[in-house]
Parts: structure tokens; C-alpha cells; sequence
């Protein structure tokens, strides 16, 4: 079950990404959308709301833009007995491992490919 939730969840996640971007004025972009999802992860995480879906999904939940904001969250949430900067860092420490993927995974394929001009 817990495939079938994560599918379900990611899946619904990435369609109400694209709904957005589907359904709002052009000049709302795909990066607009990123902030807007990794922000209300965030508030969902800060609220409480999305810790059960990350129960109930997994991967599903952690992996779209969302889990983002959301790990964000709980890194600071866990380094603030620290201060602010334990606030700083903690959200950091949660999300280095996706910030060095994304940072790698961008130069490797700067590496491998050419850019159209």
C-alpha cells in the first residue's frame, strides 16, 4: 500500500502543479509555481498538515516541491532550541542532500550536453 499512496499522492501533487500552470495568466511561470509549491509545504509543514501526509505517502510526499519547503521547515524547527542559528542552519542541514543532487546532477549535465542556441 505504501506504493499505491506514494503514487497516488506524488501524482496528485504533479497535477495540481500543471492545473497552475494551466490555469493561470501566462505570465505565471514554472518558477513561479516552484516557489509557490515549496512555500506552502512549508506552511503545511509549519501548521502540522503535512507531516501525515508524509506518513501516508513516503516518497510521494517528500519528493515533490513540497516535501522541499516542508523539510525546510523541520530542519528548523529542529535546530531552534539552538537560535537563530540553529534556525538557519537546521533548515539547511535537512536539505543538503537534495541541494547537492540538484547542484551535481546541473553541472554534470552542463558537462555532458550542449546548450542550444
Amino acid at each position: 500500500m505504501t506504493y499505491f499512496w506514494a503514487f497516488v499522492v506524488g501524482g496528485l501533487l504533479c497535477t495540481l502543479a500543471q492545473l497552475v500552470l494551466d490555469l493561470t495568466p501566462p505570465r505565471f511561470t514554472q518558477g513561479h509555481v516552484m516557489v509557490l509549491f515549496v512555500v506552502l509545504g512549508a506552511i503545511a509543514g509549519g501548521l502540522g498538515v503535512y507531516r501525515p501526509l508524509v506518513e501516508l505517502a513516503g516518497a510521494g510526499a517528500t519528493i515533490p516541491l513540497p516535501g522541499f519547503g516542508f523539510a525546510l521547515v523541520e530542519g528548523a524547527m529542529k535546530g531552534a532550541p539552538q537560535g537563530l542559528a540553529g534556525i538557519l542552519t537546521g533548515g539547511l542541514a535537512a536539505t543538503a542532500l537534495g541541494l547537492t543532487v540538484a547542484v551535481l546532477g546541473g553541472l554534470l549535465t552542463a558537462l555532458l550536453f550542449n546548450p542550444k542556441g
